[in-house]
C-alpha cells in the first residue's frame, strides 16, 4: 500500500525534499521552540479557519478533513464554499504563486471532488494585503504534471543527497540546524 501524503507536506518537499523527513525529527515537540517568525505568522494566519471562527454560514467549510483513496492525500481544506463551488487556499502574503502552492490546492481539489463535492472556481487569498489569486481548474496536462509529482515525493529517498540545493532557502530553513547540507555548505564558506 502507498504511504498516506499529507497535503500540508507537499509544499515543504517542493520547498526542500530533505525537510519533510527532518519535519518527523522534531516530531511531536512543541513548533514554538523551532518555529521562525514566518511560520509562526502563517500559523496565526489560519488560526481563524483552523477554529472555525472565520464564517460562520452553513455552507461554508472550514478547516474540513479530506481524503483521496485516489491519490493517497490527507489533509485539511482552508475554506470552500458549497454554495459557490469555490475552494479557497489562504496564505499569509501572497508575492507569487509557487508550485508547491498548485500542488496543496490541486490535492484540495482532487480530494473534494473524489468525496462528492463540486468545484466550479479555486483560487488563493492573500490575508496580508487582501488579494485573490484565481487558479483555474486543472486540466489533464496539470493534472499529469501533479500525479508525477506525487511519484516523485513516494520515490524521494532521505539518505541520498540532495541537488539543487537553493542556499537562500536554506539560509532561511527552520531545519537547518539538523539539515547535513546546510551544515556541510556552511562549513565550506
Amino acid at each position: 500500500m502507498e504511504p498516506i501524503l499529507l497535503i500540508s507536506n507537499l509544499n515543504d518537499f517542493v520547498f526542500c525534499p530533505y525537510s519533510i523527513y527532518l519535519h518527523q525529527v522534531y516530531g511531536a515537540l512543541d513548533g514554538d521552540l523551532y518555529y521562525e517568525k514566518v511560520q509562526i505568522d502563517g500559523k496565526n494566519s489560519h488560526e481563524s479557519i483552523d477554529n472555525a471562527t472565520h464564517d460562520t454560514n452553513a455552507h461554508v467549510l472550514l478547516g474540513t478533513s479530506i481524503y483521496s483513496d485516489k491519490y493517497g492525500l490527507m489533509g485539511k481544506i482552508d475554506m470552500f464554499d458549497s454554495k459557490k463551488m469555490h475552494l479557497t487556499e489562504r496564505k499569509n502574503q501572497i508575492k507569487q504563486i509557487y508550485d508547491g502552492y498548485l500542488l496543496q490546492l490541486y490535492a484540495q481539489y482532487f480530494c473534494l471532488i473524489e468525496m462528492g463535492f463540486e468545484v466550479k472556481s479555486m483560487g488563493f487569498h492573500s490575508l496580508k494585503d487582501n488579494r485573490p489569486f484565481p487558479i483555474n481548474i486543472p486540466n489533464a496536462q496539470q493534472t499529469l504534471w501533479f500525479e508525477n509529482y506525487l511519484d516523485k515525493i513516494r520515490a524521494y529517498n532521505p539518505s541520498h543527497a540532495l541537488t539543487n540545493v537553493n542556499p537562500n532557502k536554506c539560509k532561511f530553513c527552520i531545519y537547518s540546524a539538523l539539515c547535513e547540507q546546510h551544515n556541510l555548505d556552511t562549513t565550506l564558506e
